[in-house]
């Protein structure tokens, strides 16, 4: 979450004025994450939290990604859900943006994840890939292996940034693009992915998850992908040594209702390296382009290509716990 679009009290007014949520109450920007502008939005009705979808964000898939959240809280998943206005739309236009309006989720990240956390969510995310299964609409992950030449060219492209913040980054992120492409499975279950399900994506409440927000990066892709990610989000420590006990839980939390194939078990170093080169070309890439003064926390690259390195180390899942 972050701001980029400042939205009026008139332009709120007006917008509002669509929906049957009473009056405004408050409303201030949120300035965790980097994609879309989000706002904390309280009416007579309740909590709320206001989305205006950002450049990075094809209009065209906006559907997508609130049918999904739709779709999954309709299931029982703790997703937050959108709210339709007076005619019955949920995706409208505010300030030259895209927006929408979702339920309050209760509870709070972990800013330290411990095993427990990763058991959970692990379970959470075997939840979402279960409950998703019958979900008709169809993504291409734009963020997938396929994007990955790209971003990795423009994430370079005029500048030396990746090299200013380590000598030989450029070349070092080449060779690793080119290594994970090579090994990349293709035969592995699809489904719909999460694809963000960072720790604070993720809210907990008494002991239990209450809360998975963010489904703007979601798409239909291989779910043992989506598991890597969240071992990259979830099992490394501060030092950025990967915490195999985390990890065991992570995956047992998952498989415990989504039983991994051999081979998905097989591929999750390839998989975890490939989910860690895409976090570090979107990290260097906002790292060089964000816009002077946005209300927007910038992550740092080098945190994702030291995982990458511990994945290219990684021989089988024994690494994560297995």
């Amino acid at each position: 979450m972050a701001v980029y679009t400042e939205v009026s009290d008139e332009a709120l007014a007006a917008f509002l004025a669509e929906y049957a949520l009473g009056p405004l109450v408050a409303f201030r920007g949120i300035a965790e994450g980097v994609e879309n502008s989000n706002y904390a939005l309280r009416t007579g009705a309740g909590d709320f939290i206001l989305t205006l979808y950002e450049k990075r964000v094809d209009p065209a898939d906006l559907p997508y990604f609130l049918g999904l959240m739709e779709h999954l809280a309709g299931r029982g998943l703790p997703c937050a859900r959108p709210v339709a206005g007076r005619d019955g739309v949920a995706l409208r236009r505010l300030c030259g943006r895209f927006a929408a309006i979702t339920t309050f989720l209760p509870g709070v990240w972990p800013r330290r994840t411990q095993p427990w956390h990763c058991a959970a969510v692990g379970e959470a995310l075997a939840r979402v890939h279960e409950a998703g299964a019958d979900y008709p609409a169809r993504r291409t992950n734009a963020l997938g292996p396929a994007g990955w030449p790209p971003l990795l060219e423009r994430a370079l492209a005029g500048h030396d940034a990746a090299d200013a913040l380590a000598p030989g980054l450029g070349a070092e992120l080449r060779a690793a693009l080119a290594r994970i492409l090579v090994a990349w499975p293709a035969d592995l279950a699809l489904g719909h992915i999460h694809a963000d399900l960072f720790p604070d994506n993720v809210f907990f409440l008494d002991g239990r998850v209450s809360g998975l927000i963010d489904f703007y990066f979601a798409a239909t892709d291989l779910l043992a992908y989506d598991l890597a990610v969240c071992l990259n989000a979830w099992c490394f420590e501060p030092d950025l040594s990967c915490n195999v006990t985390k990890a065991r839980a992570l995956l047992r939390g998952y498989a415990g209702l989504r039983p991994l194939a051999a081979e998905e078990l097989a591929a999750l170093p390839v998989l975890a390296a490939g989910a860690a080169l895409r976090f570090a070309l979107t990290r260097l890439y906002d790292w060089v382009n964000t816009p002077p003064g946005a209300l927007v926390v910038r992550k740092d690259p080098l945190d994702y290509v030291r995982r990458l390195r511990f994945h290219l180390g990684a021989r089988d899942a024994a690494a994560y716990g297995l």
